[in-house]
């Protein structure tokens, strides 16, 4: 099993609003491997708030065959320009992907 964790600074006040964002019901959760998405959410920083996205895959393989679907494509658009052609303000300030390992875990 691997996590795919996408570490989202945002601009400050943003997080909470668009976390939900990350778990609307979709094609993620229907794909080959998939099998959870959590949303953290730190407001620790002065600058920006941060929003560490991990999912949860059954092999590295599925997650990159995620990434080169369709359905990823159409799920990673940016919205439509206004019809005076402008594009509304991200409030996404940057972001770095990190795959890992599980290497050990516990539960209850």
């Amino acid at each position: 099993m691997i996590t795919v964790t996408n570490r989202i600074r945002v601009k400050k006040g943003m997080a909470m609003k668009l976390a939900p964002n990350f778990t609307k019901p979709g094609p993620l959760q229907q794909f080959e491997g998939f099998e959870k998405v959590e949303v953290l959410v730190s407001t620790q920083f002065e600058e920006h708030d941060e929003m560490s996205v991990v999912m949860y895959w059954a092999s590295k393989e599925n997650f990159e065959a995620w990434r080169e679907s369709d359905a990823f494509k159409e799920t990673h658009k940016r919205p439509a320009a206004s019809a005076q052609g402008e594009q509304a303000e991200s409030p996404m300030l940057g972001s770095q992907i990190v795959v890992a390992e599980v290497a050990a875990s516990v539960s209850k």
